[in-house]
This record gives C-alpha cells, structure tokens and sequence, in this order.
C-alpha cells in the first residue's frame, strides 16, 4: 500500500500504513501519531498495544443483545431490575451509551451492527437482524423502540424492522424528531436524547 512516505525506517511506516486505516486518519495525521508514539516512554506505547490487544481478545458480542461485552450475556441483559418487556434497537454500540446517559430508558437494548444502505451495499442479511427476531420470537417483549439515526439509513432500517415486526403483535415505537435530520444518536445531548425517547410514537 503507497503512503507517500519517503525515507522511513521500515517499522515506523508499517505504523503509519497502520494508522492509516482508522476512520478519519490521512498520511499527515498517521505520521503525526506514528512519531508521538515513537518518543513516547516504552510504557506508554506498550499500554496503548496492550489496550488494542486486549479488546480483541477479552471483547465478545452478547449473546442476546449484540453488545460489545466482557461477560455473556452482557450486565444490562442480565439486570432484574431492567424492563425486560421493552427493547431498543440502536445501529452500534456508542448508541446505547448515549441512551444511558439520558437516565429516562430502563427496558433492554439490540444492536444492529449498522443500517441497511444500499449505496454502500449493506442490507439487512448483514446485521443483526435475524438475532433480533429470534430474540422476539421467544416472547415477552411488548414494546420494540426503534432508536436508529434520524437520516435516510435510519429512516430505511426502521421501516424494514417495522414491516418484520409488524405480524408479531409488538407495540413499534420510534424516537420523537426532537433529533436533529441527519444526525447521529450518539452526538445528542442528553436533554434532546431524553425528550426524543419520552415522545416516542407509534409506527
């Protein structure tokens, strides 16, 4: 893969080609990062390697919710005093942080792992759908708040769970347009966020 890098030792632009990949990293930003590391005390560089290792191999989905998780099921799914008649679908995970935060939702989460877009070729076979509907199919859910981004992938995703859904019986709600058009959940502030869940509607 061509960086543009010229005269680097050969570990420190494997670094930057690293680098690279992370969303939002371009040449400048990657050289930037690959050379604070490389004055940076051993320590330091060693923890941050240690980190990245450590979410792959200690980092598992929950097996009833599709959460990022150190144990399975997660400790959300496996609290009593949740509301376990009630399930929010969000598109990842920093989502339901940000739902947390707003202190207003009790019940149980799902995580898409992304929304349908057909430009980018993403369909529904590609998330975490057919968990979910073998989640609901068990019973004992009353009520499916869909929490996808307020845009046209958020828009497309809920629509297509509503139509899943629909047969079942389930009350589908969807967050109020208290959320800005375009928007991502997981930059809301907790006001918003708190108000666009108390003013969920029917679908």
């Amino acid at each position: 893969m061509g960086t543009g890098f010229v005269s680097t030792a050969a570990p420190v632009s494997r670094l930057m080609e690293e680098l690279q990949q992370l969303p939002g990293v371009g040449p400048k930003t990657a050289a930037r990062l690959a050379y604070f590391l490389l004055r940076a005390p051993e320590a330091q560089a060693r923890a941050l390697a240690e980190a990245i290792v450590d979410i792959k191999e200690k980092i598992v989905l929950c097996s009833q919710c599709q959460n990022i998780t150190e144990s399975d099921p997660c400790p959300v799914c496996q609290n009593p005093a949740r509301d376990h008649s009630r399930v929010c679908v969000v598109a990842e995970p920093l989502d339901i942080l940000a739902l947390e935060r707003t202190g207003r939702y009790k019940g149980l989460y799902h995580v898409l792992h992304g929304l349908i877009s057909p430009l980018e070729g993403i369909g529904p076979d590609q998330l975490k759908i057919k968990d979910l509907m073998a989640r609901l199919n068990v019973g004992g859910v009353q009520e499916l708040v869909l929490a996808t981004n307020p845009n046209l992938e958020g828009d497309a995703t809920a629509m297509y769970l509503h139509r899943m859904v629909t047969p079942l019986g389930l009350r589908v709600t969807r967050l109020a347009r208290g959320l800005p058009v375009g928007g991502d959940l997981e930059y809301a502030d907790e006001v918003t966020l708190g108000r666009a869940l108390d003013g969920r509607q029917e679908m």
